[in-house]
């Protein structure tokens, strides 16, 4: 049985609610689908907008659609600590108690008091692959990257399961270049 797994990079990124995407573009706004990702309904989109902090701003951060019921913003830890903000290391969605910034958009501004989370590194699956590789949701791993000279095993990766999800392992731009990631690199699934 192989407990291989794509692993991907994810930069940072925004997801935006209906009403900041408003607020930030326009009244009856709607993204504009630049390219789709990995995850099945998932894209990124041609929008960006300006991340700020206390300290600095991060200019043309890449939204992804659609929409959601609140907004988050996804940087690396490095990313955060440049511009001046928390940002818990959380599963997506996981917002309550996180950090704040300012968004600056062409036509507004929103202050979010929460949403800036640093992603745990996690991997999607569907329900036939979890049965295939004898794993659960929410279970804990650990996946070996296996790159010349830069061989690195990731511990507290989070197993997703659902049947809306595509096989694939995602990281931030931190690990990724920790482990030295090249499109197309295979990690292996420890349980």
């Amino acid at each position: 049985m192989s407990m291989e797994v794509l692993v991907e990079t994810s930069a940072r990124h925004i997801h935006l609610s209906k009403e900041d995407l408003e607020t930030l573009f326009g009244a009856g706004y709607e993204l504009t689908k630049k390219k789709d990702l990995s995850q099945p309904g998932q894209y990124a989109c041609a929008e960006r907008v300006d991340v700020v902090g206390p300290k600095k701003t991060i200019a043309g951060v890449s939204i992804l659609g659609p929409v959601r019921p609140e907004t988050q913003v996804e940087l690396s830890l490095t990313d955060a600590r440049s511009i001046g903000v928390a940002a818990p290391v959380r599963e997506s969605g996981d917002i309550a108690g996180s950090g704040a910034c300012k968004l600056v958009g062409p036509c507004g501004e929103v202050e979010i008091d929460k949403g800036v989370i640093a992603a745990m590194r996690h991997i999607h699956m569907t329900t036939a692959d979890a049965e295939r590789m004898g794993l659960t949701d929410k279970q804990i791993v650990e996946v070996k990257i296996p790159c010349e000279g830069r061989t690195l095993t990731f511990g507290d990766v989070v197993v997703r399961v659902s049947d809306k999800y595509a096989l694939a392992m995602h990281i931030d731009t931190d690990e990724s270049n920790a482990a030295g990631v090249a499109p197309g690199t295979m990690g292996i699934i420890i349980k």
